[in-house]
């Protein structure tokens, strides 16, 4: 797992624009990594 301040893995994700590359949205700028688990999630 990632520490904070250490970069991202690259990985791809699908997303309803097609596939999602970490590599190319860098390429653009600043990217911020949201996560969330209680998104269509039985709890």
């Amino acid at each position: 797992m990632p520490q904070k301040g250490e970069k991202a893995p690259h990985f791809t994700l699908p997303s309803t624009h097609g596939e999602m590359a970490l590599s190319r949205l860098l390429s653009q700028g600043r990217v911020v990594l949201a996560f969330y688990t209680e998104d269509n999630t039985p709890t």
